[in-house]
């Protein structure tokens, strides 16, 4: 702090991204960019082309030694020891209470050797609880202030980036990496991303971040693109967010139902998972509305009451009455999906209430919206698996 106003962190990009124009916000106590030509605009990009993602504001960690994975396996939900050299996995990391203290990605860059990918807002936390449960044998190394990280995604993120690099990519399958030398630079390639559409994860040292953010830049096909539309794209996969669809208040269960967690257990918050699997209390539903008004967090969700009983007084929008029924959720995530023309969100709701093809009445600034519980991903053509 100084003064009254919090010192926001900036990538090494910052300087480019102001230069471009872009609205700059806060985000996990970084300054980073919000839109550059527009959200509608940069999201359709990606979906139709190449978008350029400033992701510098994520920690890596390296943990090595002989006890690196046994340790991983205690702190990790999903199964560490079967990823091979060059692969890598989605999971969680919890708290002895099963809350989720982060949601990360673990990378297998040799025999002992590993990295995880974790948020931007939990990475002193995460550091701190991970050396906390290592072995003495296994040696941490914290990346994050020494590495780049861009994000290129879009169906034609391939041959976009072969343009720029005057070379041919690796044959890299879905949650894969190699090493790769380019531009003058080694940097770890990924075949990852978090839009559902084909694109890499690209790791290199941040003394090298502006030359090749420019380097990019100069084919004329890719485009910037800031994290409103990161999360336009990022909701209509369904993909969960760290703060809304996970926290350290819920086990993972309702968000993942027993997805990316390793049925032998063994970890960190076990006791907790097994019991919200053997007894989920609310899921995570995708809602679809009819109509363009997006719900928000924390809006409320409601199991309609039988409408032919109400009388004919009541106030209502779409000929939807306005009195509420039982309260059986919360959103999470909403917003417009540009893909889709209508909006969408995800909300936790009573089990009993997340079937799909239920519909359910959510409130959005006073008035009460149908939106019908529907299948993931919203987006129906991601080109991600190729």
């Amino acid at each position: 702090m100084e003064g009254s106003e919090t010192i926001l962190k900036t990538t090494p990009l910052h300087e480019e991204h102001v230069a471009l124009g872009a609205r700059m916000a806060e985000f996990g106590g970084w300054d980073m960019p919000i839109q550059y030509e527009g959200i509608l605009a940069e999201h359709e990009h990606t979906r139709t082309k190449t978008g350029l993602f400033d992701i510098c504001h994520m920690g890596e960690f390296e943990l090595i030694g002989p006890t690196a994975c046994a340790d991983l396996e205690k702190l990790l939900t999903m199964k560490v020891s079967t990823l091979a050299i060059g692969q890598c996995r989605y999971g969680f990391m919890l708290n002895e209470q099963g809350g989720v203290i982060d949601d990360l990605t673990c990378y297998r860059l040799g025999e002992e050797r590993y990295m995880l990918v974790v948020n931007a807002a939990t990475l002193d936390g995460d550091s701190a609880w991970i050396q906390q449960n290592l072995s003495p044998e296994t040696v941490f190394i914290d990346l994050s202030d020494g590495m780049a990280k861009l994000d290129v995604q879009g169906p034609a993120a391939h041959a976009d980036l072969e343009t720029v690099f005057g070379k041919k990519l690796p044959d890299l399958g879905y949650f894969k990496a190699e090493s790769f030398q380019t531009l003058e630079t080694e940097m770890l390639l990924s075949r990852t991303g978090y839009t559902g559409d084909w694109g890499y994860e690209l790791y290199f040292p941040a003394t090298e971040a502006v030359r090749i953010w420019r380097a990019l830049l100069d084919n004329e096909n890719i485009k910037p693109v800031g994290l409103g539309a990161r999360d336009t794209l990022r909701l209509e996969m369904g993909y969960s967010l760290y703060g809304h669809e996970l926290s350290l208040d819920r086990t993972p269960v309702a968000t993942s139902r027993g997805m990316f967690i390793r049925k032998e257990g063994g970890f960190i918050g076990e006791e907790a998972v097994q019991r919200d699997l053997a007894s989920p209390q609310e899921f995570l539903v995708a809602l679809e509305f009819d109509s363009k008004r997006a719900a928000r967090a924390h809006d409320k969700v409601f199991l309609p009451l039988q409408r032919s009983l109400l009388s004919g007084n009541t106030e209502s929008t779409f000929g939807i009455p306005q009195v509420q029924g039982l309260e059986t959720g919360m959103v999470t995530s909403g917003s417009v999906s540009p893909s889709l023309g209508k909006a969408v969100a995800l909300a936790f709701v009573k089990t009993e209430h997340a079937a799909l093809g239920t519909v359910l009445d959510v409130e959005i600034r006073g008035k009460l919206f149908p939106a019908s519980v529907v299948e993931l991903p919203f987006y129906k053509n991601g080109t991600a698996r190729g």
